[in-house]
């Protein structure tokens, strides 16, 4: 039946951007379309009452990793039939030294795709760029359920007019849609909406328990390193500037990209780890130019993977970053990779790792008895269930190993 209702709107949608033309919103009879008897009411982030049956069987999921990730760790991924995100499969990076050789890093993995390869083999619904969902696809995979999360690079949130035509466009498939608003989503965001997603998310598989008991685990990493820091003097705060390094930034004149202080990376560093962000400005992923940078001159600096995956070993030798060379962070050897993730425009499920990673690089004192890198470990296996095996696996895959080298 809902294939036969699909059919009916594949002509007009099937070429249809994510500026799609819908200009009505979707009334909730086209929300309770499952005709399974068998149905669960969930109300999603925009407070909208949406009716899903109750054995999910087939899900679309537009996100990042987030979604898919916590899908994962509540075992429900064998639902999954569509995902919206670029999936990475042995990535490999270069990058040249002063010295004329290259630096050379292989076997990058999703965390998704590292735990569960089938996911390779799942329908792309934005197969060629990101913000064009193909509606097409979306409606050949039927879904039960489509799971979107709003602030991911999958799905914009800079525009909300076309967003909700984007969601008006996708209700009107008559397939029940589940709105999620990611941190990035939010002016001026804390974290505490990632409870609130994984919640849902529980509640739509049956699964509510376990989401609510991972969500106290991966809120409990953010508690334990403000209560940690929460009292340091404002006068002995280290400064933290979130670099995000990146061809295009250097292409446009800059050395790359930072994130002011209104957003979920600002509140990372000051409203958790109580550091101060070393840009004061305000907006996302803003270009930096190298007098900038030098200004500034902050304590530490943390490589963001927005747009690739970056070791601090390229900002030390790579030639055109050597007019950064006299940086603090850089002569102090202070700089730190954030694990690769691909696609990352919003908090991952994982991102009690890069709160670790900030906590220890701007107060390595007051976190001296915790290793990072086997921290991961337990993280790994606490939230995915995976042996020692698994989780070594995964930290190599997500290019963490350096940590076991420097003994961080």
């Amino acid at each position: 039946m809902k294939k036969l209702i699909v059919s009916v709107f594949l002509i007009l949608l099937i070429s249809l951007p994510f500026s799609g033309c819908i200009s009505e919103k979707a009334t909730s009879s086209v929300m309770d379309s499952p005709t399974n008897d068998e149905s669960n009411n969930i109300t999603d982030m925009r407070g909208v009452q949406v009716k899903v049956p109750k054995n999910i069987t087939r899900a679309a999921v537009i996100s990042d990793g987030f979604v898919e990730c916590t899908m994962i760790s509540l075992d429900v991924q064998d639902t999954i039939v569509a995902v919206g995100t670029t999936i990475t499969n042995d990535y490999t990076y270069v990058f040249p030294s002063v010295k004329g050789e290259n630096f050379t890093y292989e076997n990058g993995k999703n965390t998704m795709i590292y735990l569960d390869p089938s996911l390779n083999e799942t329908v792309r619904l934005t197969p060629q760029q990101y913000n064009v969902v193909s509606y097409e696809a979306l409606a050949s995979s039927d879904p039960d359920v489509i799971i979107l999360r709003v602030g991911d690079c999958s799905v914009g949130w800079d525009n909300r007019d076309t967003m909700n035509k984007t969601i008006n466009t996708m209700e009107s498939l008559g397939i029940p849609v589940i709105v999620l608003y990611s941190p990035t989503y939010y002016s001026n965001s804390d974290l505490s909406t990632i409870r609130e997603e994984i919640k849902i998310i529980g509640q739509i598989f049956g699964k509510e328990k376990d989401a609510l008991e991972l969500a106290d685990y991966i809120q409990s990493t953010e508690k334990m390193i403000s209560n940690r820091t929460m009292d340091i003097p404002e006068a002995s705060k280290p400064s933290l500037l979130y670099f995000g390094l990146s061809p295009n930034a250097r292409k446009a004149g800059g050395s790359g990209h930072s994130w002011g202080i209104d957003t979920p990376e600002s509140y990372t560093i000051e409203g958790i780890v109580h550091a101060k962000n070393a840009y004061r400005d305000t907006g996302t992923a803003k270009i930096l130019n190298t007098e900038q940078i030098l200004a500034m001159d902050p304590d530490v600096i943390l490589l963001a993977t927005s747009w690739g995956y970056h070791p601090s070993k390229e900002l030390y030798e790579a030639p055109y970053y050597q007019d950064l060379k006299e940086l603090s962070a850089i002569k102090n050897k202070r700089v730190y990779p954030m694990p690769w993730t691909p696609s990352n425009c919003a908090r991952r499920l994982e991102y009690p790792i890069d709160l670790m990673i900030t906590a220890k690089a701007a107060y390595p004192d007051k976190f001296q008895d915790i290793k990072v890198h086997e921290w991961v470990l337990d993280f790994y296996k606490h939230v995915y269930d995976v042996d020692d095996e698994t989780a070594r696996g995964l930290r190599s895959a997500q290019w963490l190993d350096w940590m076991e080298e420097e003994d961080f």
